[in-house]
């Protein structure tokens, strides 16, 4: 049976724009994996997913930490920015940073309808201030991102980290999303010589997701937590 609740021992890592703990689930030793959902918050479902395959643990894992919920306001909100209409995920301190607007989808298929800010400056917001610090303290070496709906797995080359999710999920891997992330997350870790993997859900229920997903991921989690490139 499912536990209706998560047994790993929290801590937080920093607060939100409005003051949400931003909570860290570390690794009882070194930490090699770091697993991150939710930076967007019109993606709860990458959330509930990773949440999901969190309840099968009974307690923390040795060498694997992860971030739930890089953006609670966002997913409170049901927005895809922060509460400062951010998207946090343009908005780390990267060599092409930009302050022009983003714009992203409102649907997949539809054009770029919606439009937010990439902040006032690099690093500008609580949420992503406080991942940089995070990450330059547990020093992981490596970090999966798990976004959604596009369906693929997204890394600048193809690991054994990328063949291994790409088991686990089952989506095509892929080079370049396709378009420019001026200031994105895997942007910045790759100046930082730190392996991102992006996971892109595809468009599913989330209760589907889970049943695709859910013992797969965990599994992968537990007993695969990172091996050599």
């Amino acid at each position: 049976m499912l536990p209706g609740s998560i047994r790993l021992k929290f801590t937080p890592y920093g607060t939100s724009v409005l003051g949400a703990p931003l909570l860290y689930f570390p690794c009882k030793g070194a930490c090699h994996l770091l697993v991150m959902a939710g930076i967007h918050g019109e993606e709860p479902e990458t959330t509930f997913l990773l949440s999901r395959a969190m309840r099968a643990f009974d307690g923390n894992l040795e060498s694997t930490a992860f971030v739930l919920c890089a953006n609670p306001d966002g997913v409170a909100l049901g927005t895809r920015g922060n509460a400062n209409g951010v998207d946090l995920n343009r908005n780390f301190p990267t060599e092409n940073w930009s302050s022009s607007p983003v714009r992203s989808r409102s649907i997949l298929e539809a054009d770029r309808d919606m439009e937010l800010s990439a902040g006032s400056a690099p690093a500008s917001e609580p949420e992503v201030s406080a991942i940089i610090k995070l990450i330059e303290q547990i020093r992981p070496r490596a970090v999966v991102s798990i976004h959604s709906p596009i369906g693929c797995i997204d890394a600048p080359e193809e690991t054994t980290l990328v063949k291994e999710l790409q088991a686990v999920f089952d989506v095509p891997y892929v080079k370049d999303i396709g378009y420019k992330t001026p200031g994105s997350f895997g942007t910045w870790c790759s100046e930082h010589n730190l392996e991102c993997v992006t996971v892109e859900l595809p468009r599913l229920a989330p209760e589907l997701l889970y049943e695709r997903y859910g013992k797969r991921l965990a599994e992968f989690l537990k007993l695969k937590p990172l091996s050599k490139p």
